[in-house]
């Protein structure tokens, strides 16, 4: 799968869940492990309204594993979309597709607060409950 270079720059797309962010301006880094047991640990991680966050997604299956954010209807629709064209290559500052052993980055910025999920959508790993909330708490007044 082609993944972005580092020369390539970031589309900014405002989503329900936040927008790309800038690595420059990442102040907390949250490392999220993934298994093929189907788990994500921290399965629930908590930010505040604002932050723009390093998320570290570390594979440490032996099969490629992958986290994307979004509302579980977008996770949902997309993870359909997968079943159907298991070889579709997608590839948004939202997501990491990381092989087994190796690490990848997401920067988000969350600037709604809300609930939002996070998972793997690899053909029946999201089915067999590869998934997490990330709820992001309104800015401090």
């Amino acid at each position: 799968m082609p993944h972005r270079t580092a020369t390539a720059p970031v589309v900014k797309e405002q989503k329900d869940w936040g927008i790309a962010g800038e690595a420059q301006q990442v102040r907390r880094t949250i490392t999220v492990r993934m298994g093929d047991d189907m788990r994500f640990s921290p399965r629930h991680i908590e930010v505040r309204e604002g932050d723009t966050v390093r998320l570290r997604a570390e594979n440490q299956g032996k099969v490629l594993h992958e986290i994307v954010i979004g509302t579980k209807a977008e996770l949902d629709q997309h993870a359909e979309l997968m079943k159907k064209h298991p070889g579709m290559e997608h590839d948004e500052p939202y997501m990491a597709h990381v092989a087994a052993g190796k690490k990848g980055d997401i920067v988000w910025h969350f600037n709604r607060a809300g609930s939002f999920d996070f998972a793997c959508l690899i053909p029946g790993h999201y089915q067999a409950g590869m998934t997490g909330t990330i709820t992001v708490l309104p800015r401090n007044p």
